[in-house]
């Protein structure tokens, strides 16, 4: 577990904000579960149309994540490999005629599928794109 004074530090290199949209939808999906201990976990996994995507999910601290108390008061929980692909980005929560969801606006990402749930960095975070399904 990080101590504190260390949590606050990663913190602040390592932010990841989030619209009052995204913050709303996350606060009605927390109450829902009615337990204190979860907060909205985002992560990266190999695969989608440009090598990398997005998860989103309802979960609880583990070893080795990083807490960031966004709007709201919602924690908002990284494990090290996903904080270094989305460090700095803004989640928001669109809600349109084509449908709704989570998005994430990542300043890393050099390329992004037309479905906003996957991207690639310039590092090379990404590899081969894959088809997700998702038609762009």
């Amino acid at each position: 577990m990080i101590e504190q004074n260390q949590q606050s530090a990663i913190e602040t290199a390592t932010t990841i904000m989030m619209t009052p949209a995204a913050a709303d939808k996350v606060r009605v999906l927390l109450e829902q579960e009615n337990d204190p201990s979860l907060g909205l976990r985002i992560f990266v996994a190999g695969g989608g149309c440009s090598g990398l995507q997005y998860g989103m999910t309802l979960d609880e601290e583990q070893d080795g994540d990083t807490v960031i108390t966004v709007e709201g008061g919602i924690n908002v929980l990284v494990d090290e490999m996903s904080l270094t692909y989305i460090s700095g980005s803004e989640v928001d929560y669109v809600d349109s005629l084509m449908g709704a969801g989570f998005t994430v606006n990542n300043p890393n990402a050099v390329s992004n599928c037309g479905c906003g749930h996957s991207f690639k960095t310039a590092s090379g975070g990404g590899g081969d794109a894959r088809s997700c399904g998702c038609g762009h």
